[in-house]
C-alpha cells in the first residue's frame, strides 16, 4: 500500500504498517519559474529590474509549494509597485504561528480587496472537493448581499466579475473534466474556513451541539433520513442566514418538523434549500413568513404546485425548481416577485406560464429546457427587457408570444432554442426575431414541427433567421424547405464548431459546408430524400471535422468522398441507414471511435484506422465490438456474425490486429478458419457457439487441417488463456501445442462432441488450469490416456475440472494425476 503525504502527516499515527512516500517540494529555481510565470503574466522579468530580485526572494519563501507560488504570483500580477512587493516580502505573516494555513495563502487573502474577502469567506460552506458552477456561487453572493450595485452596472454582471477576479487569483480552479465546473483546492478550502471563523459552520455527523450563537451560514451533508435531532442546538443561531444541505444521493428524506418547527425560527434566513428531499410534497405556510428570504432552492422535490404564499416573498431573487417533475403550474401572482432575477424550471411538467410572468421586470434568467409539456409562452414576453438568459422561446400560433417578442429581447446570451417556427405567419418573416443583432447568443437551435404547407415560406423564414457571425453552435431541426438558404455553410460564420441538421425531410440536397473553417462536429439526421452524399458537403482537400455522424437516412445509398480526406476525424457514427452500401473513406489516421449501427447492406471494407480505441458494428446479422480499456488492453468481442465474410478479416484491414490482446467470438456462423498469424500479440482467445469453425490455420502452409485447430510454423508467445466451446465440428487441438503455446496457463474445452484427442507431445508446461466438459469422444479415446504418460505435464496444475471423466480416470494409469485430482477435489 502506498500513499502520498502532501502536508502534515504523523508517521506514528498510522494504525498499520504502510509505505509512506513524502512528496518533496519544488526546487527554488523551478518554484521561481512558476512564480514569475504568474506574477509577470508572460512578461519578461528583465523588463522590471526593480521587481526581479524581490520576486526571487518571495518565491523562495513559498518553500517549494506550487499552490503557494501560483496564488501569490497571481496576487502580485495586478501590482507593479516595488514598494508593495517589498511589503509582501517583509510581511509578518511569513512568521505566523498558524500551522493550519500556509503563509503564502494567508497573504493571498490578506491583500484581497474587502469585497472579495467577503465573497471568498462564504465559500467556506462548500465541502472539500465540491464541484460548483459560476452562476450558483454568484446567486449565493447576491442573496447574502455581498454584491453591491456600482453605478449603472448590472448586479449580476458585477457578481460575475467578482468571480472572475477570484478565479484569476487561483483561489478557484477549473475542473479537469468540465471547464464550466469549478473547485477549490483543499488548502484554499481550509483558508476559507479559517477566515470565516465562527460565522460559518459545517455540520458533520451529530455535532450540532458545538454550534455557536454567532453562526450565520450553516451547511451539512444529507443522509437517507435527516431527523430533527440532527439539528439539536442549532436554534441557538438566531442570526442564521443560510441553511444549505449538500447531497450526493439520489433521494433523501427530512423530518417534517424541520420545515414546520425549526426553519420558521430563523426569521433572518436569506438562503434556504430543501433540495433534494423526496418527502417535501408541499411547503409549510410558515415559509411564507421568512420575509428576508432571497434564495429558495426546491430542486428535485416532488412538489405539484407552488403555493401562492411564495409570491409574498418580495425580496426573493432566486427560485430554483429544476427536476421538480411533478410540478405542473406556477402561482398566478408570480409577477409580484419584482426582485426575482433567476427562475429555473428545467425538467418540470409545467404546461403553461402565468401571464403575470411578464411583470418580472428584473428577471435575468429563465430556464425552460426539457419542459416537454410547454408549447407556448404568455403574450408580451418582449417586456422582459432585462432578460439575458432564455433557454427556450416558443412561437405562439394564435395566442401567446410571437416571433416579434423575441426581437425585443436584445440582451440574450448563451444558448437559445426557438420552437414552433411553423407558426410564423406568411405575412411575417424571421427578421423580426433580430437574431443578427444578438451577438452574445453562442448556441442557437431553430425548430419546426409537423408537415409544412408552404416550403417556400419556410425557406423565407429561415433566410431571415440568419444568426450573428459569432455563433458557435447551430442546429436546424424540422425545416420544411426543399433547400437551405445560402447563409447555411457560408464563410461569414468563422466560429461555428458544431452544426446539426435534422429532420429536414423535404430537402433534396445538403448544403456545402467546406467554408466553415472552424467546424469540428457535424451531425446529419433524418433526411428522407438524400440518396448520395457528395464531396461538396465537406469541401475539397482536408476536412477539419473531428466528429461526424449520420443517422436515420432512409434512402442514402452512396457516400462519395472523392478528393476529400479526413486527417483529424476521431469519431464516425453511421446509424440506421438501411440502404447504404458503398465504401467508407479508406484511411482515417486519427479515428478513435467507429460505430456502424443497423446498416445491413454496408458490406464495404472498414477504413484503415491504426489509432482506433472503440468500434461497434451492429445489426440483425452481426454484433462486433472493439474496445481499448484504460489499462491499455485492446479487446475484440464478436457476439454474432452471420455475414459471408469473417469479422476478423475486417479487423486485420483496420490495422490493429497486431496489437489485439483479447478476442472473444460468440455465435459466429461465418467463422470457418482462424488465422493466428494475424494476431501475434494475442493473450486471450475465446471461441464459442461457432458451429462451422473448421481450422485454426497458418495460410502460409500448404497443409490445411479441416475440422481441427491446426497451427504449423507458428508460435503464440503471449497466449495465456484459450477457451473453445460448442464447436460441433472440432476434432483435435493444435499439434505441437506444448511448444507453440509456451505461455498458456488456462485451457477450457466444453461441448465439443467430435474432439477425439489431445495433441501429440502433450500440453504446455506452464498450464495451471484445465477444464474439459462434455467431450465424450475425448474420454473414450486412448490418445487421451496417453497424455497422462507425460507426468511432467501436471506438475504445475493448480485447478482441474473434469466432468464425466470417471471412465477416463479408471483407464488412466498416471499416479501423479490421480494423486493431484484426489488433492484438488476439495478445492473444486
Amino acid at each position: 500500500m502506498h500513499r502520498a503525504i502532501p502536508r502534515n502527516q504523523n508517521k506514528e499515527s498510522s494504525p498499520c504498517p504502510i509505505s509512506i512516500h513524502r512528496l518533496m517540494g519544488l526546487t527554488e529555481d523551478i518554484c521561481w519559474i512558476l512564480f514569475k510565470e504568474h506574477a509577470f503574466n508572460g512578461e519578461d522579468p528583465r523588463e522590471h529590474p526593480d521587481l526581479q530580485g524581490i520576486s526571487r526572494q518571495i518565491a523562495s519563501k513559498c518553500k517549494g509549494l506550487p499552490l503557494a507560488a501560483k496564488t501569490l504570483g497571481r496576487l502580485l500580477c495586478f501590482e507593479r509597485n516595488a514598494e508593495k512587493w517589498e511589503e509582501i516580502l517583509k510581511s509578518h505573516i511569513w512568521e505566523s504561528p498558524n500551522d493550519e494555513i500556509i503563509p503564502a495563502l494567508q497573504l493571498s487573502y490578506y491583500y484581497l480587496p474587502p469585497h472579495l474577502k467577503r465573497c471568498f469567506a462564504i465559500c467556506s460552506i462548500y465541502p472539500k472537493d465540491y464541484r460548483f458552477l459560476k452562476e450558483d456561487l454568484v446567486r449565493l453572493w447576491l442573496a447574502e448581499g455581498l454584491v453591491q450595485p456600482k453605478g449603472c452596472k448590472e448586479i449580476v454582471k458585477l457578481g460575475e466579475e467578482y468571480f472572475d477576479d477570484l478565479l484569476s487569483r487561483s483561489l478557484f480552479q477549473r475542473s479537469r473534466c468540465n471547464e464550466s465546473v469549478f473547485v477549490m483546492h483543499d488548502l484554499i478550502n481550509d483558508l476559507a474556513k479559517v477566515v470565516s471563523g465562527e460565522f460559518s459552520f459545517t455540520l458533520v455527523g451529530n455535532y450540532s451541539s458545538k454550534i455557536s450563537g454567532r453562526v450565520r451560514h450553516l451547511s451539512y451533508a444529507t443522509t437517507d433520513y435527516d431527523a430533527l435531532d440532527k439539528f439539536e442546538g442549532i436554534d441557538k443561531a438566531q442570526v442564521l442566514r443560510t441553511f444549505l444541505p449538500f447531497s450526493h444521493r439520489r433521494s433523501s428524506r427530512v423530518d417534517s418538523k424541520v420545515q414546520h418547527d425549526l426553519l420558521p425560527t430563523f426569521m433572518r434566513l436569506r438562503v434556504l434549500s430543501l433540495a433534494p428531499y423526496q418527502n417535501v410534497v408541499q411547503l409549510h405556510d410558515s415559509i411564507g413568513r421568512l420575509k428576508h428570504l432571497r434564495y429558495l432552492d426546491l430542486t428535485a422535490t416532488p412538489l405539484k404546485k407552488l403555493p401562492e404564499f411564495v409570491c409574498s416573498l418580495y425580496n426573493l431573487q432566486t427560485l430554483l425548481l429544476d427536476s421538480c417533475m411533478c410540478l405542473v403550474e406556477l402561482p398566478n401572482s408570480i409577477g409580484n416577485l419584482k426582485n426575482l432575477l433567476f427562475l429555473r424550471l428545467h425538467w418540470t411538467a409545467i404546461q403553461s406560464l402565468p401571464e403575470s410572468i411578464v411583470n418580472l421586470s428584473n428577471l435575468h434568467t429563465l430556464v425552460l429546457s426539457e419542459c416537454k409539456n410547454l408549447t407556448e409562452l404568455p403574450p408580451n414576453m418582449g417586456k422582459l427587457t432585462k432578460l439575458e438568459r432564455l433557454t427556450d422561446f416558443f412561437v405562439g400560433k394564435q395566442s401567446g408570444s410571437g416571433i416579434e417578442d423575441l426581437g425585443k429581447l436584445q440582451n440574450l446570451q448563451g444558448e437559445l432554442r426557438i420552437w414552433n417556427l411553423q407558426n410564423v405567419f406568411p405575412s411575417q418573416d424571421g427578421e423580426t426575431a433580430k437574431l443578427l443583432d444578438k451577438q452574445r447568443v453562442k448556441e442557437l437551435e431553430l425548430r419546426w414541427a409537423g408537415d409544412t404547407e408552404d416550403s417556400q415560406h419556410e425557406r423565407r423564414v429561415l433566410e431571415k433567421l440568419k444568426p450573428h457571425k459569432d455563433v458557435k453552435r447551430l442546429s436546424i431541426i424540422g425545416f420544411g424547405g426543399t433547400r437551405f438558404p445560402d447563409w447555411v455553410g457560408s464563410s461569414s460564420f468563422p466560429k461555428i464548431v458544431f452544426l446539426k441538421l435534422k429532420g429536414c425531410k423535404y430537402c433534396t440536397s445538403l448544403p456545402p459546408l467546406g467554408q466553415l473553417v472552424s467546424l469540428k462536429e457535424l451531425r446529419i439526421e433524418a433526411f428522407d430524400l438524400i440518396d448520395v452524399v457528395f464531396p461538396e458537403l465537406f469541401g475539397n482537400g482536408e476536412s477539419k471535422i473531428r466528429i461526424l455522424s449520420f443517422e436515420d437516412m432512409k434512402e442514402w445509398r452512396e457516400w462519395n468522398s472523392d478528393g476529400v480526406t479526413f486527417p483529424l476525424l476521431q469519431l464516425l457514427q453511421i446509424r440506421r441507414c438501411p440502404e447504404l452500401r458503398s465504401a467508407l473513406p479508406g484511411h482515417l489516421p486519427a479515428l478513435e471511435e467507429l460505430c456502424i449501427d443497423r446498416c445491413p447492406l454496408l458490406m464495404a471494407s472498414l477504413p484503415r484506422a491504426p489509432t482506433i480505441r472503440q468500434m461497434e458494428l451492429f445489426d440483425t446479422s452481426r454484433s462486433v465490438q472493439l474496445t481499448k480499456y484504460q489499462s491499455g488492453m485492446l479487446s475484440l468481442m464478436v457476439q454474432k456474425f452471420n455475414s459471408q465474410n469473417s469479422p476478423l478479416q475486417g479487423i486485420e484491414h483496420i490495422g490493429v490486429s497486431t496489437t489485439l490482446d483479447k478476442i472473444e467470438v460468440h455465435c459466429c456462423d461465418s467463422l470457418k478458419l482462424f488465422q493466428p498469424k494475424s494476431f501475434p500479440n494475442l493473450e486471450i482467445l475465446h471461441i464459442w457457439d461457432s458451429p462451422h469453425l473448421e481450422s485454426l490455420v497458418d495460410l502460409n502452409t500448404s497443409s490445411l487441417s479441416i475440422s481441427s485447430l491446426h497451427i504449423q510454423s507458428l508460435s503464440f508467445p503471449n497466449l495465456s488463456e484459450l477457451c473453445v466451446g460448442h464447436c460441433s465440428k472440432l476434432k483435435s487441438l493444435p499439434q505441437g501445442m506444448h511448444s507453440l503455446l509456451p505461455s498458456l496457463k488456462s485451457l477450457s474445452i466444453e461441448d465439443c462432441p467430435e474432439l477425439e484427442s489431445f495433441p501429440e507431445g502433450g500440453l504446455p508446461s506452464k498450464l495451471q488450469s484445465l477444464n474439459v466438459q462434455n467431450c465424450n469422444k475425448l474420454i473414450d479415446s486412448r490418445k487421451s490416456i496417453g497424455v497422462c504418460n507425460h507426468s511432467s505435464l501436471f506438475q504445475n496444475l493448480e485447478l482441474v475440472i473434469m466432468k464425466m471423466w470417471n471412465p477416463f480416470l479408471r483407464k488412466c494409469c498416471c499416479p501423479q494425476l490421480l494423486h493431484l485430482l484426489n488433492y484438488l477435489v476439495l478445492k473444486i
